[in-house]
């Protein structure tokens, strides 16, 4: 506590403030979240943080403690954008709980296939983009391209595919992907990401086995 009181006050500039709000921004963890929701507003955030810590240095007794309170202000901030976008909830999953398929006894392709259609023609998208990957997913197995396995993720999915079929990781991975963001991180489901989905579960229809 002496130490704290004793120690004289450090002036922060608007260059140096930036930098430091950049440096934190640019972690790992942030960039891992989806660095391409922030970028249109990032700037204006950093700008405001440097602004607002020009007027904060000259009252503030402690240079550092208020460039603190302004990172640990944008980080909550960067959180929330986060969190609202659907990101944080689809990367703080476990890999087991984003499964494609809900039980170990899935039905046939088919099946899936005309439920997911029964739900797109009532506008429900983001049930039939779960259907219909699951049509994919199922129609992979059933023509043993993959092997049956509970509890397989979308990206297990194309990650297993590819190392079987020819052509296979270039299609599934935009499906895998919108199937992942719209089931578990609650995307919304549109007629362009239901259409993607299709687009796959047709390659999967026609898909050769490596040999």
């Amino acid at each position: 506590m002496r130490y704290l009181l004793d120690e004289p006050p450090v002036d922060i500039g608007r260059d140096q403030a930036a930098q430091e709000a950049a440096k934190e921004l640019s972690k790992s963890a942030y960039r891992e979240s989806g660095g391409s929701l922030l970028q249109r507003g990032l700037q204006k955030v950093l700008d405001w943080v440097a602004d607002f810590l020009d007027s904060l240095s000259g009252t503030s007794s402690n240079g550092h403690a208020g460039l603190g309170m302004l990172i640990g202000l944008l980080v909550l901030i960067v959180v929330v954008v986060l969190w609202r976008a659907g990101i944080l909830r689809t990367s703080g999953r476990k890999r087991g709980s984003q499964a494609v398929f809900d039980t170990d006894r899935p039905q046939r392709a088919s099946e899936y296939r005309a439920l997911a259609e029964q739900q797109a023609a009532s506008g429900e998208y983001a049930l039939a983009v779960r259907s219909r990957f699951r049509a994919c997913v199922a129609e992979l197995t059933e023509r043993t391209v993959l092997d049956e396995r509970p509890g397989r993720t979308a990206y297990e999915v194309v990650a297993d595919a590819v190392k079987v079929a020819l052509d296979l990781g270039e299609r599934l991975q935009p499906a895998a992907l919108i199937f992942t963001e719209v089931v578990y991180g609650n995307r919304p489901g549109t007629p362009e990401r239901y259409a993607a989905v299709v687009a796959a579960d047709d390659v999967a229809r026609t898909a050769r086995v490596r040999v």
